[in-house]
């Protein structure tokens, strides 16, 4: 297959009326389009008005999505623990696929392309076996709690640990490499030392899973840690094996000096999630400073209770707003950063080799968008646009390993209608569970 039009091929290089070229999973070929067209006559064609790599949702809850709009106006332990809590350990395995289903059906429509999916502690295989069937790919793991957990999430460390190697065995690298597995503590709150090492220590086990968990977010979280442990968060995750480059830590907004030295010293991920962090009046993460020591920083949703939307673009144009407003520096955090951090960062961070950027012999996760509305006329510069001014909505084309999952605008690997109208069905009960 031959895509045409502007090609964002990473954060530092365009192809004006450019293509690109996929064969089987990978990229062939990126070029001019005439060149292309001439080299490549027969192939099959679509045509997009901007092409990028597929963006990255580096922390997200694809089974809280039928808890969009729950929770609004919460403080985040009062949110959590009043009312995300009680509603995920309300699901069914056949809610929860349906939850699963309906968010990452929302990450294709937008965009997204991988999904770092932090699920919950019941029902993990349904999760997998959608994300699995409808072709995103995918760092999901089981959430483990082991203390401070609300009936029906609570379980004994050893069952944690061992349905996670359970489900390691069953779903890692499966779906020809697209679904991997990360070992997946909630945050040290709701988790023993005994879990959090034995989450390290199946990590080493098994090549290429990784750990993914919350750190810092909130204030009263992080003095919750520090009667326990007598450690401020990041401390206590390094002293327990929970840093490192195969780590992800979502948020990490309340940090100390030398915390984030642990964190560039030990090469741990850090995602970012603006409209989370302002939702839940969490705070604003140092950013620019993270990226200004050398530490991988990607992009994250998070849930859509604390949230209310997957769009990758909006959290782009609130990662670089925020920085600019939190440092009073406007050139902080440009357009072209923050398309890295939503691309390649978050790949790495998940993992992923060869995913992030339009090259030949990489991953063909591809999107296409229109710019044929208002808001992107003119288009002076295509990253700015991406960052500033595009859309969910405004993706028309979702590919994935060469797989094409959205094609003009209609996702093609499920039926949105049915999904919606399942999810709008358990919702009606869902209220009813929690109001009771």
């Amino acid at each position: 297959m031959i895509l045409t039009g502007t090609v964002l091929v990473d954060s530092s290089t365009v192809v004006e009326d450019g293509a690109v070229v996929v064969e089987g999973s990978r990229i062939a070929a990126v070029g001019p389009r005439e060149d292309l067209l001439d080299r490549y006559p027969d192939r099959e064609r679509g045509e997009y008005d901007l092409l990028m790599p597929g963006l990255v949702g580096g922390h997200v809850h694809s089974v809280q999505s039928l808890g969009r709009g729950i929770a609004d106006d919460a403080e985040l332990l009062d949110w959590l623990f009043d009312y995300v809590l009680p509603m995920e350990a309300s699901l069914s395995a056949e809610e929860m696929r349906a939850a699963a289903e309906l968010g990452y059906l929302e990450l294709i429509e937008s965009g997204t392309t991988t999904a770092v999916d932090h699920l919950s502690v019941a029902h993990a295989d349904a999760a997998f076996e959608a994300a699995g069937e409808m072709g995103i790919r995918g760092l999901l793991g089981k959430v483990m709690m082991d203390k401070r957990a609300p009936e029906g999430l609570l379980e004994d460390t050893e069952t944690a640990l061992t349905e996670s190697e359970r489900l390691i065995r069953d779903y890692h690298d499966t779906r020809g490499g697209r679904i991997r597995y990360a070992l997946t503590p909630r945050f040290a709150v709701s988790c023993t030392e005994e879990c959090l090492r034995g989450a390290r220590e199946l990590a080493d086990r098994y090549d290429g899973v990784r750990i993914h968990t919350h750190a810092s977010e909130n204030r009263s979280e992080i003095e919750t840690v520090e009667q326990d442990t007598g450690m401020r968060n990041v401390h206590w995750l390094h002293e327990v094996g929970l840093t490192g480059e195969d780590v992800v830590l979502a948020h990490c907004v309340w940090t100390d000096e030398t915390e984030r030295e642990v964190l560039a010293e030990t090469g741990t991920n850090v995602t970012y999630c603006p409209s989370s962090n302002m939702k839940l009046a969490s705070g604003i993460a140092p950013v620019a400073d993270y990226l200004d020591r050398g530490i991988n920083v990607a992009l994250g949703n998070d849930g859509p209770p604390c949230n209310n939307t997957l769009d990758p673009f909006t959290e782009m144009r609130q990662a670089s707003l925020l920085q600019k407003v939190d440092r009073l520096d406007a050139t902080a955090t440009p357009a072209r950063v923050v398309f890295e951090m939503a691309t390649r960062n978050g790949a790495r961070a998940a993992g992923f080799e060869r995913v992030g950027a339009l090259r030949e012999g990489w991953r063909a996760d591809v999107i296409g968008l229109t710019t044929d509305v208002t808001r992107a006329t003119p288009t002076y510069d295509p990253y700015s646009h991406a960052v500033f001014a595009a859309h969910a909505d405004d993706v028309r084309f979702t590919m994935v390993d060469g797989e094409i999952l959205q094609e003009r605008g209609e996702v093609v690997v499920a039926d949105a209608d049915a999904i919606r109208a399942r999810a709008r069905e358990i919702a009606a009960s869902l209220a009813d569970r929690l109001d009771a």
